[in-house]
């Protein structure tokens, strides 16, 4: 693992690293913030997924999330969207290829190689953080902003045991039933709609719901909102009585002012679970 960057940020320390992926065949970076609590004892960890054509840097210069972690004690993880090199398979559109791995592992070609986001991000990334950060592993959660938000609550509910308690805002909510979601399947998966199933968070939701509590943030302003298909998520969650909260917010769009708006009500809801 390389240090890429470390710098002094609201009393702990935001870094930049980069190491060799397995998962991936090559060579990824994150974004780790660690609150000045890491320097005593390890300290719980809350894993931000982000969305199409972002890289571990968005969030991390544009979300404010660091001063909220830090009042709370909590890491911070900005993952990369997808693999990323001269020999990873690219497209020419903004929402396949690289920027956009959708957190899916890759079945097809010329993905499969390389596109392996779902191991990175729930085997092989948390391995090389335990091992090398002061991290409570124990006490982990999870949040994301529209690709991310998508792969935050298809990951959460697939892992229960792993994440106290899940977060989005503006997911990419029935992804196997708009745009966003079918061209990038059929890319990755292949053309048997059966195996998109597993990572659909209203089709995974309606089956098996989460066992913590869900927090959803949606601007009804959204540009996208047609191909988030919000309502289809409240709605399962709804039929399913899921703990947790499906708000609409007024005037609000997809971008990071809205996500800076309501970090820190996203990450003291992450910190009550966390703590719990």
């Amino acid at each position: 693992m390389e240090t890429k960057s470390e710098n002094r940020c609201h009393g702990g320390v935001q870094g930049v690293y980069s190491h060799a992926s397995q998962a991936c065949g090559g060579a990824m970076t994150f974004g780790l913030f660690l609150p000045e609590e890491a320097a005593d004892a390890p300290v719980p960890l809350l894993w931000y997924l982000s969305g199409l054509t972002c890289t571990h840097e968005n969030a991390m210069t544009k979300a404010g999330a660091q001063a909220w972690a830090a009042e709370q004690g909590i890491a911070l993880c900005f993952p990369d969207t997808s693999p990323r090199g001269d020999d990873v398979a690219d497209d020419e559109a903004f929402d396949l290829g690289q920027g956009a791995g959708f957190y899916v592992n890759a079945t097809a070609a010329p993905w499969a190689p390389h596109f392996n986001m779902w191991d990175y991000i729930t085997a092989e990334l948390p391995m090389l953080l335990g091992r090398n950060f002061a991290l409570d592993m124990e006490r982990q959660s999870i949040c994301g902003h529209s690709m991310g938000g998508h792969g935050a609550l298809t990951i959460a509910m697939h892992h229960p045991e792993r994440f106290r308690a899940v977060s989005a805002f503006a997911p990419i909510a029935h992804p196997t039933q708009s745009d966003w979601g079918r061209k990038q399947f059929t890319a990755y998966l292949g053309a048997d709609e059966t195996a998109w199933a597993a990572h659909d968070a209203t089709l995974l939701m309606r089956e098996r719901g989460f066992d913590g509590p869900v927090l959803v943030d949606q601007g009804t302003d959204d540009n996208f909102l047609d191909l988030l298909m919000p309502e289809a998520l409240a709605e399962a969650m709804t039929a399913r009585r899921q703990e947790g909260a499906f708000r609409m917010q007024k005037g609000y769009d997809h971008s990071y002012f809205f996500m800076s708006t309501f970090m820190e009500e996203h990450v003291a809801f992450h910190a009550e679970a966390l703590y719990r």
